[in-house]
């Protein structure tokens, strides 16, 4: 009796790979209400991230315009237009060492073109500085950005207020990033320059428009949640 109660004790117990549970789906209805809620949240964010990414939110009093130096030479115009009904003292170019053709011209940087084309373009020499950034394998904007404060530092309009002017869809991502760097002593606007590439309202149409929205908003989000110095 006492071998049998100690190979009940011993017994081990079942093992169950398997067991029956009551699963809930959707019924027709709620799949026709998921696919239209799901089509509604699509047509919003195709619909509105242009505007998000390009987005324009200047400062009225700002008196330093900041333009990233690598826009092309249609936006350069459009600051220009921008610096002259502006009540800005000084326009600022930034960014780094040419990718291309940086043998063949006496400029290096990206700021030193820039500030080069607006002076021929018409604006003052003596209301154009170029503050190149070093040469970097990433972070491009944040080394301009860390350049950029430096220089303001040890300027005369250190405390200014600016307003960055970038290039269409990647306007949100510089503007996110000059405020990080400059937000404990400065205000930051951002103003979006126009795309020739495509139309903007219809992004979605176009080779380039669907290449340039995604590949800052994939930069953005990475930018805003795992690695600001982008």
């Amino acid at each position: 009796m006492q071998k049998r109660n100690n190979r009940q004790r011993l017994k081990l117990p079942k093992i169950r790979l398997i067991k029956r549970q009551e699963l809930w789906v959707l019924t027709v209805q709620g799949w026709i209400i998921a696919i239209a809620l799901v089509a509604a949240l699509l047509f919003f964010a195709i619909t509105h991230i242009h505007p998000f990414l390009a987005v324009n939110a200047p400062i009225k009093s700002a008196k330093i315009l900041v333009v990233e130096g690598w826009v092309p030479d249609y936006a350069l115009q459009e600051a220009i237009a921008e610096f002259k009904s502006g009540n800005y003292r000084q326009i600022i170019t930034t960014g780094g060492t040419l990718e291309q053709g940086s043998y063949l011209s006496e400029y290096k940087s990206f700021a030193d073109v820039a500030a080069t084309t607006l002076k021929k373009l018409g604006v003052a020499p003596e209301k154009v500085i170029a503050v190149p950034a070093p040469y970097v394998i990433k972070d491009r904007s944040y080394a301009s950005a860390n350049e950029f404060s430096r220089w303001l530092a040890n300027s005369e309009f250190s405390g200014e207020s600016i307003n960055l002017f970038s290039w269409d869809a990647h306007t949100r991502r510089s503007w996110l990033l000059f405020k990080q760097v400059l937000a404990s002593h400065i205000q930051v606007g951002a103003i979006s320059s126009s795309n020739r590439d495509y139309n903007p309202q219809q992004w979605w149409r176009y080779s380039q428009g669907v290449r340039t929205v995604l590949d800052e908003a994939i930069a953005y989000i990475y930018a805003q949640f795992f690695n600001w110095k982008a």
